[in-house]
């Protein structure tokens, strides 16, 4: 895992903190709220699917909580519904006037799957079933479906030009399960991820103006601790291709 020479001197508490290290961006990584097809198991990819109330009770939760720690000068979102919502009602609270939309920080399109709860999906499109068991990083989905490295590549350039422009500030960005595994993959190559991506959990990394990247959280949902939230994680992880096959981390619900 990479590591910046600063120490982080952000604040996690009631906003108090000491100034930013100004080696670093610190970017909040907020994985979507809720929603309903989060519920039933069924594959988002890039269909526009809106949050449900639950996701909505989420994504209010994480505001709360960033509104209380050091002021966020910047909150980025993919561009589609779940995402945008949650970051909207994140930069409502936490005082940002705008939410920057990056369709880079899409989920993975994952083709003729999109729709399909995985185990029909295995029936109905043997084929883009069998892509997501493929070792090859490079194997795209049929239907229009990216690889792992192709989504692997857009969302940590995009995320790389976000810190550059942000050294010295701390910044949301609000995406998506696969991104945020491909997100830990940059950060820490050698590693497996252990942890769940929940929704509306925090993921928070320091990205230095070298270009190395530090994971200082992962995976924290604390703040929904009087929420209802998904404990089946269903897109960021235990449902995606990655439990079919380990090496495939990114088959992902969205």
């Amino acid at each position: 895992m990479n590591r910046v020479s600063c120490e982080s001197h952000w604040d996690t508490g009631a906003g108090m903190g000491s100034a930013p290290c100004t080696d670093y961006a610190e970017i909040v990584v907020v994985r979507h709220g809720e929603t309903d097809w989060n519920v039933e198991g069924r594959i988002q990819g890039h269909v526009d699917v809106e949050l449900n109330e639950v996701g909505r009770q989420q994504a209010a939760a994480v505001a709360d909580r960033l509104s209380k720690e050091t002021a966020i000068s910047a909150v980025y979102s993919s561009d589609l519904k779940r995402a945008l919502e949650t970051a909207h009602i994140i930069a409502n609270k936490c005082g940002v006037s705008e939410v920057i939309q990056d369709a880079n920080l899409r989920e993975r399109h994952l083709g003729d799957l999109q729709g399909f709860v995985l185990h029909e999906a295995a029936n109905h499109k043997p084929n883009a079933y069998q892509a997501t068991l493929s070792a090859r990083t490079d194997e795209e989905i049929p239907g229009g479906g990216e690889s792992l490295d192709q989504l692997f590549h857009r969302c940590t350039s995009s995320l790389q030009s976000i810190g550059m422009k942000h050294i010295g500030k701390r910044v949301v960005v609000v995406t998506h399960g696969g991104v945020v595994r491909a997100l830990y993959k940059r950060a820490a190559p050698t590693e497996r991820l252990q942890t769940k991506i929940l929704n509306a959990s925090v993921n928070i990394l320091h990205l230095s103006s070298k270009e190395d990247w530090t994971i200082k959280t992962w995976g924290d949902v604390n703040h929904l601790n009087n929420t209802a939230f998904l404990k089946t994680d269903f897109g960021g992880d235990n449902t995606s291709s990655a439990q079919i096959n380990p090496e495939c981390s990114s088959c992902s619900s969205g």
